[in-house]
């Protein structure tokens, strides 16, 4: 049976309020506090009365979650960690699949087909940046990922071109020299594959080794096919790169397969490193370098946005935007070992 908010208050040593404050997503309890209240609310198994918290308050507890596509391990894993994160202030979680579609993440913006949202949280990858700031949002927002809102929003982000660098530098510390890139996405508006490109360039400029264009791969998507068709061409272009930054684990592993078809050894030939340390390529073989954005802090920090929104609509706190922290996991892709 469930327990009450005046067991958990007692359990905790805080006042009914300061609980309440916890449950409503409120910015006014300090970190330790709400750690300690929450760590209650687990122990006592305290669920609060969704429904009558709702009607007094004239929201629903339901917030949406936009991803361009539900079949990538990436997106997959974070919404997993936002589920997580939401059912513990009791929201529902709608998610919906945008494909990087400009209408309909528009669409999903400005609310239409009516509100029962209390709050979106979206990775928009089609609109630009100037229509994120002239599309007004009916309803409070955080944003995923590197589309700046210019102030209307608040955004939660990685700093992709800090952690391209780190991984391209980590290929020059081994002594490669012929380093190629597989992502880039001229034809999507998101920043991502910009950034990490930016990167990219910045750790050749700064070692001396001028990028090559043609070592430069573009990607229709971000998928293993794409990976490996990439692969093929670099590995028929003349002279074979002795490194790969791929900017996601998928095009990674793609490539990888592909080395291996040709014959190719990684990391003896050919070292390579991914982005977003997904799940498979901790089992890949040789398991896989990579860029490991906080993925359970990105969820936290963007549902805490989104409920200081939420619960205190008319605050005239500055949007945040927010850097994310991220780590290089050294594996076997480039360092021989299965470590990790």
């Amino acid at each position: 049976m469930s327990s009450s908010l005046k067991e958990v208050a007692a359990r905790a040593g805080v006042s009914a309020r300061t609980v309440s404050n916890v449950v409503n997503g409120s910015a006014r309890v300090s970190a330790q506090t709400r750690q300690r209240v929450q760590e209650a609310i687990d122990e006592l198994g305290y669920r609060p009365n969704l429904a009558a918290r709702s009607l007094r308050a004239g929201r629903t507890g339901i917030i949406g979650l936009a991803i361009p596509e539900l079949h990538s391990p990436y997106f997959g894993e974070l919404a997993g960690l936002l589920v997580d994160e939401a059912r513990r202030r009791s929201w529902t979680v709608i998610i919906d699949q945008t494909h990087g579609d400009a209408e309909a993440e528009r669409r999903l913006l400005t609310g239409d087909g009516g509100r029962v949202m209390d709050g979106l949280i979206i990775s928009p990858w089609a609109l630009e940046a100037q229509d994120l700031a002239t599309t007004a949002p009916s309803l409070p927002m955080v944003l995923l990922g590197e589309r700046s809102p210019q102030g209307m929003a608040d955004r939660v982000a990685v700093d992709n071109v800090a952690a391209a660098d780190e991984a391209t530098t980590h290929l020059l510390t081994l002594g490669r020299r012929r380093i190629a890139a597989i992502g880039l996405q001229p034809h999507l508006q998101n920043g991502t594959a910009e950034q990490r490109a930016e990167g990219y360039r910045r750790a050749l400029r700064r070692a001396g080794v001028p990028p090559r264009p043609e070592w430069e791969r573009a990607v229709g998507s971000l998928h293993r096919r794409e990976g490996a068709r990439a692969m093929a061409e670099l590995l028929d272009g003349g002279t074979a790169p002795d490194a790969v930054f791929a900017f996601t684990d998928e095009l990674a592993l793609g490539a990888m397969h592909m080395a291996h078809t040709r014959g190719v050894r990684v990391p003896e030939e050919l070292a390579i490193v991914g982005f977003d340390d997904i799940e498979d390529g901790r089992f890949s073989h040789p398991t896989l370098t990579t860029v490991s954005p906080d993925k359970r802090q990105i969820a936290a920090r963007a549902l805490q946005c989104l409920a200081d929104r939420i619960y205190s609509p008319d605050n005239e706190v500055p949007a945040s935007d927010l850097t994310i922290p991220h780590r290089l996991v050294v594996r076997g892709s480039t360092s021989g070992t299965q470590a990790h």
